[in-house]
């Protein structure tokens, strides 16, 4: 075998290794096949479920023996009955086919799907099972017809019993709440399990619905979110499909929309839980995703010991969250108001702090919501008028200096020069007592505020279907124009507060490009020009990006806008140029003999102007 054959057999080695590599799944896609035959799976199991179930109502009635493969056997036939629990506040329905919830209706909020209130769980979407290994057979609730006991308005024991053993589980609705509570004990089935079974196993599947105007931004809001024990709260992503095993204890799994929740909580944890969260494809099917947890709790097969769960069925209002979390085995830790999203640990800080409690003040007055932002808008940016008035002053002293600088660029004409003239800038700005930096630092104080009303707003569930001039829902885009096909970027509609936000944007826009040219001379000057075009294209960006968003954050940053005009045309018209420049003479004929403090800024620049004269020297 010749050199050029052995090259040849290597090439083709290679190729073939390389192609099987560059056609192998990726990691997502491998997740992706598993989560499907995990599906396929479970789908088939229903399958031979219902299957057998059918064959079984069809067999002849046969009478239950003790013998422990035949338990409950009686209980997998039976007419299906429909129970309700009922408050002021949520209705719950009830199956005897599976003793589990099937419908669950919040009270006193209006649902935008169908006449009535908004349908949080229903029969054809969502299911729950619990199941009990046994030695022989598994205990599937879903497989069982289980009998009413004990049924009140407000109260039921579901049970299903045989020979002496029985499997009942419990349900209580509290008084003026949202709060289920649920227990199941079993009774004289110790022998049918294996010693040392101490969990059972719980799978809760949802299709979620969309309850609100806009599918993209309710979905954006809308997560699948769990309790890790002494951990704080994690989400699976909003916007793409996501799966997740912690290996933490839980306290809670919620199936969370934007302004709604159902949450499952487990008085002795959960473990080994997988979560799953599933785009829906098509937007106009009514459905935002799919959301399903497997996991097992604590279960005493002797039962003396029940196994305690509760159920949260109801709005993410953060002050209802916060008494429902010590309605919970965990008090106040169980962290429920968590559900209401105002941002990271310092955004979340300024909302929970202050914006929370001026807003329920103004709430408390009975205005509407349109007033109550307005206000809001109005007291933010009384709050934040120090830091923007020194802004502005900062920018005004560079301004009244800007014809010094014009001297020095005359003096350094040379771009070999540039370093030299920044420091002579810095110089300057030092002798007059001025802050090249004085105007942005104010500006980013304000940022915080603002970036928490863009989480605070959309998580409002108070503005949820209220009114204000020409939008009929400040929780909901508001659609002035409409069309039936979907525009990349823009959608199907034109929103009349995100148009008036965006002009007052890139009227603000404006303002400071107008304030930073008075800043700068020579070539950053030149710079600042080719910059602004930079600057206007941000505008347009939030038009297209806030077009969807929430009518009452359009109404919120509209306003600030317009204030921030009103604002900034006041504090010039009210500032005497001559006056404050006469005020810098005088701060520099007091402090021309003091000693200069170089700062960490100056001295940086000192250090690279002489590396650069020296790196100029050795040239030479």
């Amino acid at each position: 075998m010749d050199k050029n054959t052995i090259t040849g057999f290597i090439l083709i080695a290679l190729v073939v290794i390389g192609f099987s590599w560059y056609s192998q799944p990726s990691r997502e896609e491998l997740e992706a096949m598993a989560r499907q035959d995990s599906i396929a799976a479970v789908e088939k199991q229903k399958q031979e479920e219902t299957e057998k179930a059918a064959a079984v109502a069809a067999s002849p009635a046969t009478t239950a023996t003790s013998d422990s493969s035949a338990l409950f056997f009686a209980q997998h036939s039976g007419e299906e009955q429909e129970i309700v629990l009922k408050n002021n506040k949520v209705k719950v329905t009830l199956s005897t086919l599976g003793g589990t919830i099937q419908n669950a209706e919040i009270l006193g909020y209006k649902s935008r799907n169908h006449e009535g209130d908004v349908m949080l769980m229903t029969r054809k979407d969502a299911q729950m099972t619990f199941s009990l290994a046994g030695k022989q057979e598994n205990i599937v609730s879903s497989d069982l017809f289980f009998t009413p006991t004990e049924q009140t308005d407000s109260s039921v024991v579901m049970t299903a019993e045989q020979d002496g053993k029985q499997l009942a589980i419990s349900y209580r609705l509290r008084p003026d709440s949202y709060m289920v509570d649920i227990s199941l004990r079993a009774t004289g089935m110790s022998g049918f399990f294996v010693p040392n079974m101490k969990a059972m196993d719980i799978s809760w599947t949802d299709r979620i619905m969309q309850q609100e105007k806009g599918y993209d931004f309710e979905n954006r809001y809308s997560s699948l979110t769990y309790m890790r024990k002494d951990k704080g709260v994690k989400k699976l992503s909003e916007m793409s499909d996501d799966s997740k095993n912690p290996e933490e204890a839980l306290e809670w799994v919620a199936f969370k929309n934007q302004f709604f929740s159902a949450v499952l909580i487990a008085s002795q944890d959960f473990t080994e839980a997988q979560l799953a969260s599933t785009q829906e494809t098509d937007k106009k099917s009514g459905f935002l995703k799919t959301y399903e947890a497997q996991m097992k709790t604590f279960f005493d097969p002797t039962g003396s010991q029940p196994t305690e769960l509760q159920m949260y069925l109801g709005p993410n209002d953060f002050h209802i969250l916060k008494e429902h979390s010590k309605m919970t085995a965990y008090g106040s830790k169980a962290d429920l108001d968590e559900l209401v999203y105002l941002g990271w640990w310092i955004f979340r800080f300024i909302n929970r702090w202050s914006i929370l409690y001026i807003f329920d003040w103004l709430k408390a007055m009975g205005l509407s919501m349109g007033i109550v932002l307005l206000l809001l808008t109005i007291i933010v940016k009384v709050l934040v008028y120090p830091t923007q008035k020194k802004s502005f002053m900062s920018s005004a002293k560079m301004r009244v200096l800007r014809p010094k600088l014009d001297e020095l660029s005359k003096q350094y004409p040379n771009p070999d020069q540039a370093m030299q003239k920044q420091q002579a800038m810095m110089q300057l700005y030092s002798q007059y007592g001025v802050s090249p930096m004085g105007g942005c630092l104010p500006a980013l104080v304000q940022m915080p505020v603002w970036i928490a009303m863009f989480n605070f707003i959309p998580n409002a569930i108070d503005l949820r279907g209220e009114s204000f001039l020409w939008a009929d829902d400040l929780s909901a885009y508001d659609d002035i124009i409409r069309w039936s096909t979907d525009i990349p970027l823009l959608g199907n509609h034109l929103s009349l507060f995100c148009i008036l936000f965006t002009l007052t944007n890139i009227i603000n826009t404006w303002i400071s490009m107008r304030q930073q040219q008075n800043q700068f001379a020579g070539e950053q000057a030149q710079q600042m020009k080719m910059m602004q075009w930079m600057m206007y294209l941000m505008p347009l960006m939030f038009f297209f990006w806030f077009n969807g968003y929430s009518s009452g954050l359009s109404y919120f940053y509209f306003i600030s806008g317009l204030i921030s005009i009103i604002t900034m045309w006041y504090l010039r018209w009210s500032t005497d140029d001559a006056k404050l420049l006469a005020g810098l003479e005088s701060y520099h004929a007091q402090h021309k003999n003091d000693p200069k403090k170089v700062s960490g800024l100056q001295a940086r620049l000192e250090a690279l102007q002489k590396m650069q004269q020296e790196q100029q020297a050795k040239k030479r």
